[in-house]
C-alpha cells in the first residue's frame, strides 16, 4: 500500500462558477488559475503523484506551459490514473475535504464522485467528497479563495 496527500488552493477571482471535481459549480466568483483551477483534482493528484514518489503536480503539469492555459483538469487527473496503473496501483481510497464558506459543496458532492470514479477507473464507494467551512478565519473564511485537501490509499494490483 501507498499513501499520499494533497493540497490546494486557489484564489476567488471574475467569473460565474468554479470547478470542483470537474463539476460547474455556479458562484458569484470564478478563480484565478493557470489551467481552471479545479482545487478538487490539483489536491488529488497531488496525492496520487505523492503516493506514487512521482513529484507535483506542477513537475507533470507547469504553469509555465501556454498547453495547460485554461486546461480541463480532468486531463491531468486521467494521467495520474495512468502513471497509478503503470506503476500497479489501483486507487483504494480517496478522502476529499472541499474547504469553503461558499459555495455549497453539498449538492454536488455526487456528480463529483461520478466523475472522480470514472477517471480514475474506480468504484464511487471508494471516493467520499465532503466540505468545511472555516467559521470565518482565515482567507477562506473572509471569502477570499477556496482550497481542498484529499488523502489517497492506493493498493498494490
Amino acid at each position: 500500500m501507498r499513501i499520499g496527500q494533497g493540497f490546494d488552493v486557489h484564489a476567488f477571482g471574475d467569473g460565474d462558477h468554479v470547478t470542483l471535481a470537474g463539476v460547474r459549480v455556479p458562484h458569484h466568483r470564478g478563480v484565478i488559475a493557470h489551467s481552471d483551477g479545479d482545487v478538487v483534482i490539483h489536491a488529488l493528484c497531488d496525492a496520487i503523484f505523492g503516493a506514487l514518489a512521482l513529484g507535483d503536480i506542477g513537475q507533470h503539469f507547469p504553469p509555465s506551459d501556454e498547453r495547460w492555459r485554461d486546461a480541463d483538469s480532468r486531463q491531468f487527473l486521467r494521467h495520474a490514473a495512468t502513471l497509478m496503473a503503470q506503476h500497479g496501483y489501483a486507487l483504494g481510497n480517496a478522502d476529499i475535504t472541499v474547504i469553503c464558506e461558499a459555495p455549497k459543496v453539498g449538492p454536488h458532492a455526487l456528480a463529483m464522485r461520478e466523475n472522480l470514479a470514472a477517471d480514475l477507473h474506480s468504484e464511487i464507494g471508494r471516493i467520499s467528497v465532503k466540505a468545511t467551512t472555516t467559521e470565518k478565519l482565515g482567507f477562506c473564511g473572509r471569502g477570499e479563495g477556496l482550497a481542498a485537501q484529499v488523502c489517497v490509499l492506493l493498493e498494490r494490483r
